[in-house]
């Protein structure tokens, strides 16, 4: 490994560089028409020779402006752009020192009696849009949208495919205003080429109905709309790869796309035996990415961006297809619609130790559990538009999915006291095959009344799952000490769980202040109704059949759960703040029949005020402030309210408690950023803070053979706070090469109030996570990013029974690319971890190092890869997790070394490249 960095040093050392010099220009931008400055007016540099971009920067609102950069070239073309007035041109001499243009006046568009040249401006602002022109900014030949979006000023693209806006995250793309797979960014972002792309536009995030009713949208996440050149929208593109490697490894991708102008299909397939849901590492991994975001169950089934693919843990194998239609039907109606199937199967094998805690010791337990899974999942969406006219606007979105899986699952566990007696042990076994249909509709109707902002809205959400399940059990629990007792099953549970939710919400808005200031008028309703039917047989002796009704293991129960809730709000819209305080009471009734058991049946009803408020401040285009308050108050779950025992566990019998209270939160959050383009810098500052009235936890009794008896109830207390910062800074060293560090820390404090056998006791855990990365960068030929982070976490206990503890990790992460010699490209991700506080026989740390070597034939069109995963053998999920009342180690099946060699080839038929259309630009000297 040193040869290797020693190799990348060799070559940054010995690479000759362009000779640079600074330079500074700035002037002031004033309207001739009233002689007023005029703030973000874009002012960019570009070279001579190509137009390609040196750097630009935004006026403030003295209209003042400085640009500041290095560059080899002599002189530039300086352009100033505002929407609504005629395009500014200058050449400017960099080799003077200190340029300073003085005022500079714009004149209004509709005057036309200069000449007449062609430009468009690299960047423009339209209030809360920003926009950037594709041809100003220089990339590889076939570069896709990815590596366009690295080259634009704010914008960064992580290892992932993930982005980040000014530090914000983008957590939708679209294709000329529409949908492109489910919103999906990295398959987006991973096929598209820049070629395609006329424009990019940033905007804050916002359902269909926000923006047509012109509300804010989500200040947290941002949304990416491409537009397509219109040469770009008629013809055939796409790309398919495949590969074979070392231990039976294979992985397989394909995405073919028809544009039609405003109809779109697109079709994709995958699969692998490597852990990845369709999107592999590698040239695949490159071409569809690995998910912006991704969530595992306790079952072995996972998610990536919302689609169910099933078997997360240990080794995967899975396989799916999807199909993506969207047109114009008409002027008034859009469609947009998806199919996915897919399907995985997993293995895994589970190692855990914990030490448990208790106010007089502790106790052990020790576990082995086994799995295999099979997911099976169908899923379709619709997404209609209907503008019946300028006014009135229809979106309906039904949703529908299929779920089939199978898991055999077995365990092994025992508990032992502080002297390593054995106290308790059990074995089990199970099958579970389920089946799932789920369909769930979406109707949103929006009104447009006058022109002064007023609006009628009125949303309806329906939901129907029914979800069945056949479960075979076998188990022998055996509890020794004073007490002793063997607990052996032989069952089989026929289940059916049904949801039908209905939920309903109208708005008014009322215009006190045209356009400004609003008051809304709300009312919210929805209905949950759950049937759980869960019936238990034992195996008969005699008949060997499962023929023994067992009630004591079984349900027949039909909750419902229904809230009502008027609210008013007051909202504020200017240029620069804009605020909403709202206020609604809720009425709640929850109901529980019990049809096998009818003296647990129940009836609650809870009242409570709600509020919550927003305050958003814009200093200028660079930088914002945003703040929100909320109180939610939030009921009991049906298993916590029912007094039902619940025996299916013998080591853990839970029984709920009738007479909760509903929890009341209070939640506090508000954060900074503030980002310049043109010096490179940025810096992101955010805190929160939670606190809980009557929050609900697991209140258990543990026995001297260590058998818990669980119930719940009410505490006050509990406060969560979380803090973090970061600061960038993007430096050019030279024309080709540029230095960006980022540095941050991030802490939490928690404050959880518990029981442990009866004793109420209070946990303190804070922590704090300083990081730094630094990314070097030799353009077009060597890209250096490490990143290191160091953990700290202290549990510290209100009572003397329990020690306090102190944790430290540390990660080191090395992301490596060198483009030399020409078509080659060589990736190398290596991860180091470190965890000297887990137990004797786990892994403290490993070096996990996974390398790509892909080369470009075929005139760029064919790209043969060659894949090293785990390149040293030591890839490893050894973890410590550390809770009130446990320290728990864990090691399961993870995807060891192999090679592997793919060949990827994409086609193209689209429209030829042609240049888009450009703004008018007249020369004003």
């Amino acid at each position: 490994m040193k040869k290797i960095f020693s190799c990348i040093i060799f070559l940054c050392a010995t690479f000759s560089f362009s000779q640079t010099k600074d330079f500074k220009v700035s002037g002031t931008i004033i309207s001739e028409i009233d002689n007023m400055p005029l703030e973000s007016a874009t002012v960019y540099l570009e070279r001579v020779k190509d137009s390609s971009l040196i750097t630009y920067t935004i006026s403030d609102k003295k209209g003042s402006f400085t640009l500041e950069e290095k560059s080899a070239d002599k002189k530039a073309n300086l352009y100033v752009s505002y929407v609504g007035y005629q395009t500014y041109y200058k050449q400017v001499d960099l080799n003077t020192s200190g340029i300073n243009l003085g005022q500079l006046n714009l004149i209004a568009s509709n005057s036309l009696d200069e000449v007449v040249i062609k430009s468009t401006a690299p960047i423009t602002i339209k209030k809360d849009t920003l926009e950037f022109h594709v041809n100003s900014f220089k990339t590889k030949k076939d570069a896709t949208v990815e590596d366009l979006l690295k080259q634009l000023p704010g914008v960064e693209v992580e290892e992932d495919g993930s982005i980040k806006v000014n530090g914000k995250p983008v957590n939708k793309i679209l294709v000329n205003g529409k949908p492109f797979f489910g919103d999906d960014p990295t398959i987006t972002t991973k096929n598209l080429t820049k070629d395609l792309i006329e424009k990019i536009q940033i905007v804050d995030t916002k359902t269909k109905a926000q923006a047509y009713a012109g509300e804010d949208g989500d200040d947290e996440n941002k949304t990416i709309n491409l537009t397509i050149k219109e040469e770009n929208n008629k013809g055939i593109f796409g790309r398919v790869s495949a590969g074979a490697g070392t231990q039976k490894t294979y992985e397989f991708a394909g995405m073919l796309n028809r544009f039609n102008n405003d109809q779109r299909v697109s079709v994709l397939v995958g699969g692998n035996n490597t852990n990845s849901p369709g999107f592999s590492f590698g040239e695949i991994r490159k071409m569809f990415g690995g998910g912006n975001s991704m969530s595992f169950n306790s079952n072995g089934s996972f998610a990536i961006d919302g689609r169910s693919f099933g078997g997360g843990k240990g080794i995967t194998t899975s396989k799916n297809i999807g199909v993506n239609y969207a047109d114009e039907l008409s002027d008034k109606v859009d469609i947009s619609s998806d199919y996915f199937y897919s399907a995985s199967s997993s293995d895994d094998k589970t190692t855990t130790e914990r030490e448990n805690f208790l106010p007089d010791g502790s106790y052990f337990t020790n576990a082995i559990s086994n799995s295999q899974n099979d997911n099976y999942n169908h899923s379709a969406n619709i997404d209609f538009d209907v503008e019946l006219d300028s006014t009135l606007l229809v979106n309906i979105k039904p949703s529908f999915r299929y779920s089939k899986s199978e898991t055999r699952y077995n365990r092994s566990e025992e508990s032992l006291d502080s002297d390593n007696t054995l106290t308790n042990q059990s074995n089990a076994a199970s099958f579970v095959s389920s089946y799932g249909n789920n369909f769930s509709n979406k109707i949103d109707v929006t009104k447009k009344i006058g022109s002064n902002g007023a609006y009628l809205k009125f949303e309806i959400i329906n939901k129907f799952n029914v979800n069945n399940t056949d479960d075979f059990l076998t188990s022998e629990t055996n509890i020794y000490g004073e007490n002793p007792e063997d607990i052996t099953r032989d069952q089989f549970t026929e289940g059916e769980n049904k949801l039908n939710s209905f939920a309903a919400e109208i708005a008014y808005r009322l215009p006190i202040i045209p356009k400004e200031l609003f008051i809304n008028f709300e009312y919210d309703f929805k209905r949950d109704k759950r049937n759980d039917l869960k019936s238990t047989f034992d195996r008969d002796l005699i008949s060997d059949n499962f023929t023994s009704f067992n009630t004591e293991l079984s349900t027949d129960f039909e909750y419902v759960d229904q809230e009502s809730s008027p609210g008013i709000s007051l909202n504020l819209k200017k240029e620069k703040l804009s605020a909403r305080i709202n206020s609604n009471y809720v009425f709640r009734s929850l109901r529980n029949s019990d049809f096998l058991r009818p003296s647990l049946s129940l009836k609650r009803k809870f009242q409570a005020v709600e509020l919550s408020s927003y305050m958003r401040y814009r200093f200028s285009p660079k930088a914002t402030f945003y703040m929100n308050y909320r109180m939610r108050n939030s009921s009991p779950r049906i298993q916590q309210l029912q007094p039902f025992q619940n025996v299916s566990n013998p080591l853990n019998t839970i029984t709920g408690n009738p007479n909760l209270d509903p929890t009341t939160t209070h939640s506090l959050y508000s954060n900074y950023n503030a980002f310049d383009f043109q010096k490179g810098t940025g810096f992101y500052f955010n805190l929160s803070a939670v606190f809980n009235e009557n929050q609900i936890v697991s209140k258990s009794t543990i026995n001297e053979d260590y058998v818990r008896e669980t119930t719940y109830a009410n505490v006050s207390g509990g406060k969560r706070l979380r803090g973090g910062f970061s600061f960038s800074k993007k430096k050019k060293i030279d024309s080709l090469r540029s230095l960006k560090y980022s540095v941050g820390a991030y802490g939490n404090y928690n404050k959880n109030i518990n029981f442990n056998n009866e004793v109420q006791y209070a946990s303190n855990v804070a922590s704090v996570s300083p990081r730094i990365t630094i990314t070097y960068t030799v353009k077009d030929i060597l890209e250096i990013r490490p990143r290191y982070s160091v953990s700290f976490t202290k549990n510290k206990y209100d009572i003397e029974a329990f020690e306090d503890r102190e944790f430290l990790y540390h990660s080191l992460d090395i992301e490596t690319a060198t483009f030399l010699p020409k078509n080659l490209e060589w990736r190398n991700n290596i991860k180091y971890n470190y965890n000297p506080n887990i137990a004797a026989g786990f892994q403290k740390s490993a070096w996990f190092w996974n390398s790509t070597l892909a080369y470009s034939v075929l005139k760029d069109q064919g790209v043969v890869t060659l894949k090293a995963y785990d390149v040293l053998g030591q890839n490893t999920n050894a973890r410590r997790t550390a809770t009130e009342d446990y320290i728990q180690d864990a090691q399961s099946t993870v995807l060891e070394q192999y090679f592997m060699l793919s060949f990827s080839w994409k086609f193209n038929s689209l429209g030829k490249k042609g240049e888009s259309g450009n703004d008018d630009m007249f020369y004003l000297d």
